[in-house]
């Protein structure tokens, strides 16, 4: 007689081995570039293992290699908050940039000695968090904004370079772990990836980071699995069981853990042998599989991190030393107009598509008519463009010994090439505008820019949706987007009724927004999506913003007269009147900014006098307004402190006067849980 128990305990534990085998593999071959089994022998493991779980299912379990794809289409990704912030760092450009990093660091550590570093190439990808939970991974994150992104935890599991769970062999796994990697697509695979794409009559990808990212934000994960996707991991976040003394030490370990390290990752000692290391990899940089546009160089002694600290949005001992900007010639066919959402006329080359930095590029600025002039481009020359830190390219100059005397100089316009308008240029000013505010180009831009990511973020609605909308008479203020209904789409030019549903659905779940959001989609002149979120914090509705006057803008630490002048001016004209009436009739609901609760800061007004010698005044007010407190430039009986520095001005007297409470730099570092 069989014994069935016996015989369930054994198919248990050869299920266990199997997945072990092919942990190990995976391990072997995408880690370490070492396998020790052919592709047909793993193959067969895998089967068998898929076989036992088929016939048991309840063997299955949250680690196992055949669960990397799994479940149907989400409907949209959730936020996640990061543990630690993912902060961006800070570029250098130049070798004198870079030679003037260690000193920097020596005056502020208020110390002599060389700086040990860990030398990482800087990969051209798409920057993830992944958390592991008792060795398993738990959620995988996008970067987002540094402190939330969105659960790509499904889409994160189809990369086989990713560790379902860590290896434990040597190092036993923390209970929590934070780890940062780059999720990128090498070159050979990205061509292959477009090259299918356009069979299929799909649009090609720009380049590999673009398509590594478009393919992270697959609602099905199926989609995702089936896309080239790799990771190197570069740091970690949070951690909870494990202590580390330095960086190298870290990514040391995450290899013992099954987590991928970039085999360029070295350390040195003084900035000149970083330097050295940056001019080698550049030398390699083209014979490498995937794209790098820098070296990132870190202070390895962690220790040393924490008593550097961060400034308001990157870590002051990182730098991120970009590669020279990446150039190549090319032809000027026309020199065009565009007409942007304030009305700005903006000259552009339209040039013969050229590769640039591995992204074929027919567009470059030319930002202005004088910029024009002094450059003296004209439609028929041959240019040398780039792409400056591997963004916008823009000319650079002409190749004034290849002009034959057929090139044409450029003239501005006089009337808007949209709307027929005579265009003006303001007395002062380099950029010329169309005045019309009705001038259909501007209302695309301004759509576009209401609907994009950083503002509305409505999924869909592109830029030939919004030409048609626009063109077909359906849409003449951002207002009446939430106005649409399903059947005005229909008509309209590659529209379904599933895909003319989603476009009204994505429309109506942007009716609550934050209000940073909200501000910043309005698309006041000047004010970008820094400011935008610094208004709503300040003023917390948009009752109040509309009613605050310039003195009460030029209050905050960040507005100037120009901006608080722009501010006011969008709020007075009648016209922006009408459509604020007309967004809040369609129900949108912009969300009051929360303040951070939780700190000594929250809420609390600082005034700073005097010169920091630890910190610049930027880096201390950007502290206390990510904390959640206040920063004012005068004193008053609503201060709550003043921060005095060397050489205090008359503010302290007041403050004096006032009783108010006073630190000094130590005091204030005290207060914000900042080492000295």
């Amino acid at each position: 007689m069989i014994d069935n128990a016996r015989i369930t305990i054994e198919i248990a534990a050869r299920a266990a081995r199997l997945r072990d085998q092919i942990h190990y593999h995976d391990y072997r071959y995408y880690v370490l570039d070492d396998p020790e089994i052919s592709d047909a022998e793993y193959d067969l493991l895998f089967r068998e293992l898929e076989r036992l779980e088929e016939e048991y299912p309840e063997l299955v379990t949250p680690d196992s290699p055949t669960q990397r794809v799994g479940g149907g289409p989400a409907e949209k990704f959730e936020s996640v908050t990061h543990r630690q912030p993912m902060l961006s760092l800070e570029n250098a450009f130049s070798e004198g940039e870079v030679q003037e990093f260690e000193p920097r660091l020596k005056r502020f550590l208020h110390q002599q000695a060389e700086f040990d570093y860990v030398l990482e190439p800087k990969m051209d990808g798409v920057a993830v968090n992944l958390t592991y939970e008792d060795g398993l991974l738990a959620i995988g994150a996008t970067r987002g904004d540094g402190h939330r992104g969105e659960n790509v935890t499904q889409n994160l599991r189809t990369i086989k370079t990713i560790p379902l769970v860590l290896r434990r062999e040597t190092t036993p796994a923390p209970a929590f772990l934070e780890v940062r990697g780059e999720v990128y697509i090498e070159l050979a695979e990205f061509k292959k990836l477009n090259a299918a794409r356009e069979a299929q009559g799909q649009p090609a990808f720009a380049n590999p980071r673009n398509a590594a990212a478009g393919s992270l934000r697959q609602l099905d994960p199926a989609v995702t699995a089936g896309r080239p996707l790799k990771i190197y991991c570069y740091g970690i976040g949070e951690v909870a069981g494990r202590e580390f003394s330095s960086h190298w030490e870290v990514m040391q370990t995450l290899k013992t853990w099954g987590l991928r390290v970039n085999p360029y990752v070295d350390r040195c000692q003084g900035i000149e042998a970083a330097v050295a290391y940056h001019h080698r990899l550049e030398g390699l940089r083209h014979g490498l599989p995937y794209e790098i546009d820098g070296v990132v160089i870190k202070v390895d002694s962690l220790e040393l991190q924490t008593r550097l600290g961060i400034k308001s949005r990157s870590p002051r001992w990182a730098l991120a030393y970009k590669f020279a900007a990446t150039q190549a010639t090319t032809q000027v066919r026309k020199i065009i107009v565009q007409v942007g959402r304030t009305g700005a006329v903006t000259p552009t080359a339209i040039m013969a598509p050229v590769e640039v930095g591995g992204v074929t590029v027919s567009r470059a600025t030319l930002h202005n008519e004088d910029e024009v002039a002094r450059k003296d481009v004209r439609e028929g020359d041959w240019v040398l463009i780039q792409r400056a830190g591997d963004v916008i390219p823009e000319v650079v100059k002409v190749i004034t010994s290849r002009r034959t005397g057929r090139e044409k100089p450029f003239k501005m316009p006089e009337r808007c090439p949209v709307c027929d308008t005579p265009l003006v240029r303001p007395q002062g000013e380099a950029v010329t505008r169309c005045p019309n505010p009705d001038c259909s180009a501007q209302l695309k831009r301004a759509i576009r820019h209401f609907a994009s990511k950083g503002a509305m973020d409505i999924d869909g609605l592109g830029e030939k949706i919004i030409e048609q909308l626009i063109d077909q008479g359906l849409v003449q203020d951002v207002a009446d987007l939430y106005r649409l209904q399903a059947s005005d789409l229909l008509p309209l030019e590659r529209f379904a009724e599933k895909s003319a549903q989603n476009i009204v659905q994505a429309i109506a779940g942007s009716k609550k927004p934050s209000l940073g959001r909200f501000i910043y989609a309005l698309g006041i002149r000047y004010v970008g999506e820094a400011t935008a979120n610094l208004l709503a914090r300040h003023f917390q509705t948009l009752n109040a913003l509309k009613a605050a006057a310039v003195e009460d803008l030029l209050l905050i630490e960040g507005i100037g007269p120009q901006v608080a002048a722009s501010i006011r001016d969008y709020f007075q004209n009648p016209k922006n009147q009408a459509l604020l009436a007309k967004l809040l009739q369609a129900n949108l609901q912009p969300q009051a900014a929360t303040q951070v609760l939780t700190t000594p800061l929250a809420g609390q007004t600082f005034v700073f006098t005097g010169r920091l010698q630890q910190l610049s005044r930027d880096e201390a007010k950007a502290l206390v307004t990510a904390q959640g407190g206040k920063v004012s430039s005068s004193v008053s009986a609503k201060t709550d402190y003043l921060v005095v520095g060397k050489d205090p001005g008359t503010k302290y007297a007041q403050a004096l006067e006032l009783g108010l409470t006073i630190l000094d730099e130590a005091g204030f570092a005290q207060l914000i849980g900042r080492i000295t």
